[in-house]
């Protein structure tokens, strides 16, 4: 069977690689260029991690977690991963204990050991097995194990142009342009880059007492030591606009470093902007329309789940 994917970010790499397993013949389409930075999935480092709130997410998560040590384990960093939660129903231990996660409860010595601080009265909870996935080789990784043909700068306008039997369409951000049902919102995040020294910190992620979600989070850069982000914090936006980071969020990123990181430096070395492609309750959509099978959206916390997602939707084109 001849497969079209649409789109090269992680969910199109990862798509290529799940449908070459299954023995289709695959060509992925690319707008831009394999490793431009105007998309969803760009950079060296994301936040991997296992600890959901729900069941659902945590087995969802464990699927992906598979398929990244069968590719290659050396494209996770398992430096662990730390939840700050001022309400301790906030944590993922529910679900963790359901799905026979391991975890640990630290107290504030032991997150200052990690770098961190813990604010009085706050709970932390430390799943050992998370930490990052190594974006760029993640995705490099996907295509050259896919072995498909890649054809780039030459933007899809319909699927009806391309000569497939199925065309799979993961454009992150430029999903509506080719299948305009799918209801998402664009918006444009803002992450800063902070100088550590020392062995990489696990991920940390101050969860949203409101919302139980993240609202800011850090992880390990192999380059400058420290990433961190506001999540979900950028204005809507035209994925087809130049952006640039957003001052406001970066001060903001920066002053939650000082609070909570005392041994790194709060200037920021670097900053960068990304797209956030998100549903209103933030899962991911996996359709299929006659010969069209969508995979969209990320929602700002898709990175992780791209070899479970690639399956899924391998076996939707295939079915």
């Amino acid at each position: 069977m001849k497969v079209a994917v649409v789109g090269a970010g992680v969910m199109g790499c990862a798509t290529a690689w799940a449908l070459r397993e299954r023995g289709a013949e695959v060509t992925v389409h690319e707008q831009f260029g394999v490793d431009h930075d105007r998309g969803s999935s760009h950079g060296r480092t994301r936040i991997f991690r296992v600890a959901y709130p729900e069941e659902s997410w945590v087995r969802f998560a464990q699927e992906a977690y598979a398929g990244w040590q069968e590719l290659d384990p050396s494209l996770l960093g398992l430096y662990g991963l730390i939840e700050l939660v001022a309400d301790p129903e906030l944590t993922s231990a529910r679900a963790l204990d359901e799905c026979g996660v391991p975890y640990r409860i630290l107290d504030q010595d032991e997150v200052r050991g990690h770098g961190a601080v813990l604010p009085d009265g706050w709970t932390a909870l430390y799943v050992p097995d998370a930490g990052v996935v190594f974006a760029d080789r993640a995705r490099h990784a996907l295509l050259e194990a896919a072995g498909a043909e890649v054809e780039t700068n030459r933007r899809v306008e319909s699927t009806d142009e391309l000569d497939a039997d199925v065309v799979v369409v993961t454009a992150g951000s430029w999903i509506r342009d080719l299948v305009p049902e799918v209801a998402v919102t664009v918006t444009r995040e803002t992450v800063a880059y902070f100088k550590r020294e020392g062995p990489p910190p696990p991920s940390i992620v101050d969860l949203n007492a409101e919302t139980g979600g993240h609202g800011m989070y850090s992880l390990s850069d192999p380059v400058h030591g420290l990433k961190a982000g506001a999540h979900h914090a950028g204005a809507e936006a035209d994925p087809d606009a130049d952006g640039a980071p957003d001052p406001a969020i970066v001060e903001r990123i920066a002053a939650w470093v000082r609070e909570r990181f005392p041994d790194v430096d709060p200037d920021p070395v670097e900053a960068q902007a990304c797209l956030y492609t998100t549903t209103a309750d933030e899962h991911f959509v996996f359709e299929r329309r006659g010969r069209v099978v969508v995979g969209s959206a990320c929602s700002g916390h898709g990175f992780k789940f791209a070899p479970a997602v690639g399956r899924r939707l391998a076996e939707l084109a295939l079915s």
